[in-house]
């Protein structure tokens, strides 16, 4: 196989486990397997299952969350949520899905992450939550989201997509904070196939988001998970049809038992690699990461200086090397804006970020043949 940019890591166990559930449990939407994949989630994370909400995106997550702080939320107006604009549009989505206003905040140019300088500008008294988003795996300066956020009033919604498995000063992200968003697509840490969870810290937004994945069915999860249903149903607000099934947290159950054995030592090890080879070549920026915090690479993204981008690029691609960008800023989208926002230091990171392959199917060789090929690229 020729080396992919990122892949999906499943093989016979997952196979089998979506087996089991078709030929013996014969059940495939969302029962005792989901169930299971939630106890084992809120394990590793060290939280209650009660407080793990799966489904069936991480968009969804989002969605949900979001959703769940503004219905406990009251402001004149639509109310506003702080985003970094250098991020997947699926952020920005997920909060104009739940009626609010995502409102466009710079980065930080060292790690793409939050500028909270430029974030507090563009506070309103409409402004209800920030978002921060763990972009490239990295929860950089998470405490200083959250310090920011109660001096200032506002919920906390994590975009931890890429970051299952990190930690932020030893402590597990999603062990902690307000609520924080997961993803389990077929190319994140761990995947379900699709799916995502949230894990909240707060009991109503919990109950909120568990009871809006099923169309806002009261308590029909509970129902669900002892093998039950809800036939004497009320409904007292929006819902959608978010919920996981068991197949997908089948996979998923297998996915998370690799996790520590076997994903996050082979995405730290080629990330170690990457690091060491392109340290010292000229032309090229590695993104700042905290050496505090455990971070498990979900993509690789550089920055490629002095205009060289794109030619880059070619070069990479003559020799079979795919990269990738991550990622076009969402101010720069026509129904976010079309640019009329100026956010300078995500437009000049936007000039200059390419993806590097990052997956652990990768071999350390692979690497260095990406690494040789930037170098010899840049003199």
């Amino acid at each position: 196989m020729s080396m992919r940019l990122s892949r999906s890591i499943v093989g016979e166990a997952e196979a089998r486990a979506v087996s089991r559930v078709i030929t013996e449990d014969g059940y495939l939407g969302m029962g005792n397997e989901v169930r299971l994949f939630e106890e084992e989630v809120a394990r590793y994370l060290g939280v209650k299952p009660s407080q793990v909400v799966s489904v069936n995106t991480g968009t969804a997550a989002l969605h949900l969350a979001v959703d769940a702080v503004a219905a406990q939320c009251r402001v004149s107006g639509k109310p506003e949520v702080l985003v970094p604009s250098l991020t997947f549009v699926a952020s920005f989505q997920a909060i104009s899905a739940a009626g609010c206003v995502p409102v466009a905040c710079d980065v930080l140019p060292e790690t793409g992450t939050l500028d909270l300088a430029d974030a507090a500008r563009r506070l309103t008294p409409r402004t209800i939550a920030v978002m921060p988003v763990h972009y490239a795996s990295n929860p950089w300066h998470i405490d200083e989201v959250h310090a920011f956020a109660r001096e200032k009033g506002l919920r906390v919604v994590e975009d931890a997509a890429h970051a299952f498995g990190c930690k932020s000063r030893g402590r597990m992200i999603g062990s902690f904070g307000d609520v924080v968003c997961f993803s389990f697509d077929g190319i994140k840490n761990i995947t379900c196939g699709e799916g995502g969870c949230l894990v909240s810290f707060d009991a109503e937004a919990t109950r909120l988001a568990s009871d809006a994945r099923l169309l806002s069915v009261e308590n029909d999860a509970q129902q669900r998970f002892a093998g039950a249903r809800s036939w004497d149903p009320d409904v007292r607000r929006q819902g959608w049809r978010y919920h996981m099934s068991n197949i997908m947290a089948a996979i998923g159950r297998v996915q998370l038992s690799r996790l520590e054995a076997e994903f996050i030592p082979a995405r730290r090890a080629l990330a170690a690699v990457y690091e060491e080879r392109l340290a010292g070549v000229k032309g090229l920026a590695l993104l700042a990461t905290d050496p505090q915090d455990f971070v498990v690479r979900h993509i690789m993204p550089v920055r490629l200086l002095h205009g060289k981008k794109d030619a880059v690029k070619a070069f990479l691609a003559a020799r079979d090397i795919p990269t990738g960008v991550h990622y076009k800023p969402n101010h720069l989208l026509s129904y976010f804006g079309g640019g009329a926002l100026s956010l300078p230091v995500t437009e000049q990171l936007y000039a200059e970020l390419a993806t590097l392959p990052m997956h652990p199917g990768l071999a350390v060789e692979d690497v260095e043949s990406v690494c040789d090929a930037l170098a010899a690229a840049l003199k």
